[in-house]
């Protein structure tokens, strides 16, 4: 039903500022992949380039389809005077992007990608070359550092930053919050899009049925939001107590099994680019972990966190993470 909602072109906000087309490859009256091409208007202007990205990439392990597939993408996006095809993204990088070429046999986690091993070799035999890799890292720990912690606590109170749950009785008021924050505390990075209010919304709406309250955490200091982090369990794991995907009964199945799983996804951790060295990141994730172990969560992934985002990385390693996956972004000349 999500995905149904995010092709609709009538409603889904992404069409305000964005064209896409579909299309499937067809083999003797037989499906046998599909892809998306789209022109994202909202990339181009604010990045000055002139990218086109492909995405809904899914394809039988045939170098004839694929290319086919990826050269009928790359037509669609020349023809609108773009002059490189990027991918894959389902949309943009505000939504599920990148091809996973390293930790493939690990268990899909919620919102992520996870292709067959084969996909990389097919897109680099279309013409396709690294654009930027995107690193997951998964906790090796149930414990962390006491002493990072007791720093960045010291910090905070000689700060003043507090930290609160989000209130779900007051979710579109503290929706509104989040996109005070959103923007800004990402808009450094590569492949970065703005959001637009109504995309936040939709994306809000969408994640408030999974939302954990004490799991999404806001950072205040002096009663100003500075930051907030999202983590969800990952319902990937109940999900796949319902390997038919028919949804009665299957239904059962998936919601007996959701109140069993064990493992989150830390989705978003954000600060504003001037109390970035505050400690309230820190502080952020010993929220989610210590409320994340009393709820029964023994496990977290923590990203995407772009390759050379070194200080993101190095910090999740200093409290007990170690990267796990390797999501690639491609780019082709058109």
């Amino acid at each position: 039903m999500d995905v149904k909602k995010l092709l609709d072109k009538k409603n889904h906000p992404y069409f305000e500022h964005g064209e896409a087309d579909f299309f499937l490859a067809e083999r003797a009256g037989k499906v046998v992949g599909r892809i998306m091409a789209t022109e994202n208007r909202a990339h181009n202007e604010f990045h000055e380039d002139k990218v086109g990205f492909f995405g809904f990439f899914e394809t039988i392990d045939d170098e004839a389809v694929s290319s086919t597939l990826l050269n009928t993408a790359a037509h669609w996006l020349r023809a609108r005077g773009l002059d490189t095809i990027r991918g894959p993204a389902s949309y943009s990088t505000n939504e599920e992007c990148g091809l996973l070429v390293e930790g493939i046999d690990t268990p899909p986690t919620i919102l992520n990608p996870h292709n067959p091993p084969y996909y990389p070799t097919l897109v680099e035999a279309a013409g396709f070359k690294k654009a930027k890799d995107l690193i997951q890292l998964q906790s090796t720990t149930t414990e962390l550092p006491e002493r990072l912690i007791r720093g960045a606590e010291l910090i905070a109170k000689r700060k003043g930053i507090t930290l609160r749950a989000i209130n779900m009785k007051r979710y579109k008021e503290e929706i509104e919050m989040v996109k005070t924050v959103y923007n800004e505390a990402w808009e450094k990075n590569w492949g970065f899009i703005p959001m637009t209010n109504t995309e936040i919304d939709h994306l809000a709406a969408d994640l408030k049925p999974v939302v954990e309250p004490d799991l999404v955490v806001f950072a205040e200091m002096k009663g100003k939001i500075i930051g907030f982090a999202v983590a969800l369990p990952d319902l990937n794991v109940a999900l796949k107590k319902n390997p038919s995907g028919r949804f009665f009964p299957g239904i059962i199945k998936v919601l007996w099994a959701a109140r069993k799983v064990t493992r989150l996804r830390i989705l978003l951790l954000g600060l504003l680019p001037e109390y970035r060295k505050t400690g309230a990141d820190a502080l952020m994730y010993h929220w989610i972990w210590t409320k994340g172990m009393a709820k029964g969560f023994n496990w977290g992934e923590g990203g995407w966190i772009l390759e050379d985002n070194l200080a993101i990385k190095n910090g999740l390693e200093r409290i007990g993470f170690e990267p796990y996956k390797t999501l690639r972004m491609y780019d082709r000349p058109l």
